[in-house]
């Protein structure tokens, strides 16, 4: 037996075991692997720190550095994070609907665990405790597959883990790392039957190999070629604070914007006054050639400059004649994720809402707010760009499935 089947197996007798745990149970290992997680904090930074100097060494972008980094104060959120858990509504058991039936059959449609989750995932080690600790809540074991980049800070943190677990009772198979090897990568993907879901976190080349080389379903998380459009009826004042807080305040993650269209109606205003303001933050601009023609400093873009998620800070711009060319300017190149307006104009906010299709849309805010712990759903699996299962920020309710209860008394069909 090969050893993800091994783990995949064992994690399956711990699901069981977890799908029985009471809330209370469930509570009490979350809260103690918050402690065990600032117990260790210095262990886990000194882990992180290995992680770290080999990825400078290495060459990679600071960009994806800050993505891998952990510091006391990271490590503090991370517990955090799971204390919030804690305290969130368990979603196993919950009735979804339930009635009585014209013959007399009591049927109950109720959350239940998937039962095993695989979590395939990049650089970021707090992924690590929150996703243990969503499945964990939520009933589900897991199987955690981070980076190579991530080995020594992940190793440390599911040893963590694993040990608070099974200090409140629960097995310690309920969180298990796999291997980081490809081999190892694709038998997961092709247990089928152990794994009920997997769940791909990243960019799109390990989404996609996972979408396209997994037999185990799969809830697709998307990459973040998220817009700000500012409206011909926006505050230019507001729209700029937005703007700089959804591309600046964390330029690396997938709800950070990668791209900025203005209406032509206000584009010179707001641009001699945003591409000034970008650059003093550091932000590269890649425009069309009305927004090259606006700044000094800004760099001709090319289609391509459109599509991509930067993770870093760049950020491509155009100039559009109508909020329907912004609309389809955001069809053609959207990944499906976060979406802002920025208008005082109640039928544009409206138009826009209907007619852009992205997991969400928002108005008059930043695009920083998509994610789980802003939306009040505690610690997030991803941000699913998919439309089945689950769309958006995935919490508790979004990692269970459903089974149907039903009731009778000696019914028979006729």
């Amino acid at each position: 037996m090969s050893e993800i089947i091994e783990l995949a197996r064992r994690a399956r007798e711990a699901s069981y075991a977890l799908a029985d745990a009471s809330r209370a149970t469930k509570d009490a290992a979350l809260h103690a692997m918050a402690a065990a997680l600032r117990e260790h904090t210095d262990a886990i930074v000194a882990a992180n720190a290995v992680d770290v100097a080999a990825a400078r060494e290495a060459g990679t972008p600071e960009s994806t550095v800050d993505r891998l980094a952990l510091n006391p104060a990271r490590v503090d959120g991370m517990a955090a994070g799971l204390e919030q858990l804690a305290g969130l509504t368990d979603p196993v058991g919950e009735v979804v609907r339930g009635y009585t039936l014209p013959n007399g059959l009591e049927l109950r449609q109720v959350r239940v665990p998937f039962g095993v989750v695989g979590i395939i995932y990049e650089a970021r080690p707090n992924v690590t405790a929150d996703a243990a600790g969503i499945c964990l809540k939520s009933g589900n074991a897991v199987l955690l597959r981070g980076s190579s980049s991530a080995a020594s800070s992940n190793e440390a943190i599911i040893a963590v883990l694993r040990d608070a677990a099974e200090s409140t009772g629960l097995p310690a198979d309920v969180i298990q790392g796999v291997a980081t090897d490809r081999a190892a990568v694709k038998e997961l993907m092709q247990a089928r039957g152990l794994v009920d879901v997997l769940i791909p976190r990243g960019g799109a080349g390990l989404i996609q190999t996972v979408v396209g080389e997994s037999s185990v379903p799969v809830i697709e998380t998307g990459v973040g070629n998220c817009h700000v459009y500012i409206d011909s009826e926006a505050d230019l004042d507001l729209g700029l604070e937005i703007l700089l807080n959804s591309k600046t305040q964390r330029p690396s993650v997938c709800n950070a914007a990668e791209s900025l269209l203005v209406h032509s109606a206000v584009a010179p205003e707001f641009l001699s006054r945003a591409l000034p303001a970008l650059a003093e933050a550091g932000v590269t601009v890649h425009g069309d050639p009305t927004v090259v023609a606006a700044g000094k400093d800004v760099v001709a873009a090319t289609e391509e400059d459109f599509g991509t998620e930067y993770n870093s800070l760049d950020l491509s711009a155009a100039v559009v004649d109508s909020l329907e060319d912004a609309v389809q300017h955001i069809r053609r190149y959207s990944s499906g994720h976060t979406e802002a307006i920025i208008t005082r104009s109640q039928s544009a906010a409206r138009r826009f809402t209907q007619a852009v299709d992205s997991a969400a849309v928002v108005v008059n805010a930043s695009t920083r707010f998509t994610d789980g712990g802003e939306f009040g759903f505690g610690a997030e699996i991803g941000i699913s760009t998919q439309k089945l299962h689950v769309r958006g920020p995935m919490g508790l309710p979004e990692m269970t499935s459903t089974k149907y209860i039903v009731i009778g008394d000696g019914q028979v069909r006729t």
